[in-house]
């Protein structure tokens, strides 16, 4: 059965040459099979929890939806563990093609470029800041400095899987001192596609009146994903790579890497920071 946390024993050893052991917590890592209108498009390993948000999220971020109207239902798939529980690792998505949803290419996961892949060419990037259907270049956003600067702890306050296993990223939507919403996950992009997916499902795309902070570097992946919900500012604790920075100049975000507690770096469109 699909669990966000799990324990195990763990010895552990100091310097000193003692040892104890005891039970830990761990967090979840499980496979997620996606299946669109009855086809398999994609399996990913995520912490359980938060999947319906998850689902739509990378709906999202591959440009099949832009509303939530465009999902006719998502559920819980079949599939029986060994001890005859539903173990909740696969959803299946049925599309609505009159409102415009845009069936996958493929079954495999039909992605603009992987993280993996080291290259990410100016063709490729022009593409994704096209593709998306909520364009920031031209949003008027602003952020004070102050604000941004404040959002790395608020961010921290609401990781309460972190807390309890120390290995989980985070990903938040904040407007102005409002935090909107909080989610985690073993992968990086998992937390992103949650809150997005969240956001969507909420009817509150696109997202320029936000700020997207995660909790560590950003990726190209993380900013394009930003990019296809309308987020204009995009800030995160760690180095962006320099795919990413290419890519929100071209999409107008404004791009923040090391926000600590009194500094911060900007990366693209500094005009909205005051």
């Amino acid at each position: 059965m699909a669990r966000s946390t799990r324990r195990a024993p763990v010895l552990r050893l100091r310097a000193d040459g003692s040892s104890t052991q005891r039970p830990d917590t761990l967090a979840g890592e499980e496979p997620l099979e996606i299946r669109v209108d009855g086809e398999q498009w994609l399996v990913t390993m995520r912490t359980p929890g938060g999947d319906v948000d998850l689902v739509h999220g990378l709906l999202l971020s591959e440009g099949i939806i832009t509303r939530t109207e465009q999902v006719r239902q998502v559920s819980y798939g079949p599939g029986v563990g060994a001890g005859g529980l539903l173990e909740y690792n696969v959803m299946d998505v049925t599309l609505d093609a009159g409102e415009g949803a845009q069936a996958p290419a493929r079954r495999e996961r039909a992605v603009y470029v992987s993280g993996s892949c080291g290259i990410c060419g100016t063709s490729s990037i022009e593409a994704v800041a096209r593709a998306s259907h909520f364009p920031v270049a031209d949003v008027a956003a602003t952020v004070p400095l102050a604000t941004l600067l404040t959002l790395p702890e608020a961010l921290r306050r609401q990781q309460r899987l972190f807390d309890g296993t120390g290995g989980t990223h985070a990903a938040g939507l904040f407007s102005g001192e409002q935090t909107l919403a909080v989610r985690e996950d073993v992968g990086r992009h998992n937390a992103v596609d949650k809150v997005l997916g969240w956001a969507l499902r909420g009817g509150r795309l696109p997202l320029h009146d936000a700020v997207l902070q995660v909790s560590g570097r950003l990726s190209y992946e993380l900013v394009q994903k930003a990019a296809m919900a309308g987020v204009p500012v995009v800030a995160a604790v760690s180095a962006p790579s320099a795919a990413a920075v290419d890519l929100a100049e071209n999409a107008g975000i404004t791009l923040i890497g090391f926000s600590r507690a009194t500094t911060l770096s900007v990366y693209s469109r500094a005009d909205r920071v005051i």
